[in-house]
């Protein structure tokens, strides 16, 4: 089968397309023939070996995929060969073919797309459990989307709309911004004018925001933070810029506020009650249609550099999709 295989940490154009030995089913497991992945920013700093935790050597990058069915391990009973199914595994999705425990997949929703299947567990998950969950955002409640034109970004304006809060999208182009608004949000900013916490000053009526959606990280996040209302939570998601902020510690005291942290890694482990209600729900919402994953750039297996460069230089809209098969 073909694989993008990272044989050594290193830029995304020194990674290579290889063919490799096609995965043996194993007990409790199936293999998937994967029509879409989902590429997220978290998979370029995987690649490069930049990431908080590292994949042993040599490893296939992507952990979100939809396909079909191909087989089906011994002591597998809920799923047969020809299902259409969506899943999220820790890597190896960028291939032809990926084997997985039974219960890293579920079945795909009739109407949704492969693409949109490869879109929606990580980000929509994060976006979920970090707001849901974590923030315990409420009905009213104002919410600040940073990032707000990216896959988990996009998801957050979506998420928060449904927990009924009024959603403010902060993003770096016009373009983005006109994207959030056409997702559902309520008002977007620029946050790269230095006069943009005057802007949200306004628009919140002195009040600040209830809840910071952050997965860009850098100086924006330290000034996000200064913008919280009295018992603000400010949800820490990842580093897009590239730099992580230090936080001085008198602005929690003085805003009565809250830094929450969300690691999607670790919720099998520590806390798989929450994550399967948290999976359930969003199953519920994107079979309905109350959830559509926002997907505008989508590349051949062939092409999947142009997907990293693109995530790399943050200028996609909505979700990054490689397609592979039919």
């Amino acid at each position: 089968m073909k694989a993008v295989v990272v044989d050594d940490y290193a830029a995304i154009d020194q990674i290579e397309l290889k063919q490799i030995a096609r995965p043996a089913v194993t007990p409790g497991a199936v293999r998937v023939r994967v029509r879409a992945v989902g590429i997220g920013f978290v998979d370029g700093l995987k690649v490069q070996g930049r990431y908080q935790t590292k994949d042993p050597l040599p490893f296939i990058p992507g952990t979100e995929f939809s396909g079909v069915i191909d087989a089906v391990g011994d002591g597998v009973a809920d799923y047969a060969a020809g299902q259409i199914v969506m899943g999220m595994a820790r890597s190896g999705a960028l291939a032809e073919y990926i084997v997985v425990p039974a219960e890293a997949i579920a079945p795909l929703p009739d109407g949704v797309s492969p693409e949109e299947g490869a879109s929606f567990r990580a980000n929509y998950l994060t976006a979920y459990y970090a707001l849901a969950e974590r923030a315990a955002l409420k009905p009213g409640e104002i919410l600040l989307v940073l990032g707000a034109a990216g896959g988990v970004g996009t998801a957050a304006i979506q998420i928060g709309r449904l927990l009924g809060a009024r959603v403010i999208a902060a993003a770096s182009t016009a373009e983005k911004r006109d994207f959030a608004l056409g997702l559902g949000a309520d008002a977007a900013i620029d946050y790269t004018r230095p006069d943009w916490r005057d802007t949200l000053k306004a628009l919140t009526q002195d009040h600040g925001v209830d809840v910071v959606f952050d997965p860009v990280g850098g100086p924006v996040a330290v000034e996000a933070f200064r913008s919280i209302a009295w018992n603000g939570r400010h949800v820490v998601v990842g580093f897009a810029a590239g730099s992580i902020p230090a936080l001085p510690f008198n602005l929690p005291l003085l805003k009565g506020g809250s830094l929450l942290g969300v690691d999607l890694a670790q919720l099998p482990r520590r806390e798989p009650a929450v994550l399967a209600r948290c999976t359930a729900e969003l199953s519920r919402l994107l079979a309905t249609g109350a959830l559509k994953p926002a997907i505008v750039s989508s590349f051949a297996l062939e092409d999947f550099r142009a997907a990293f460069t693109a995530l790399a230089g943050r200028d996609a809209l909505g979700k990054v999709v490689v397609r592979i098969g039919p």
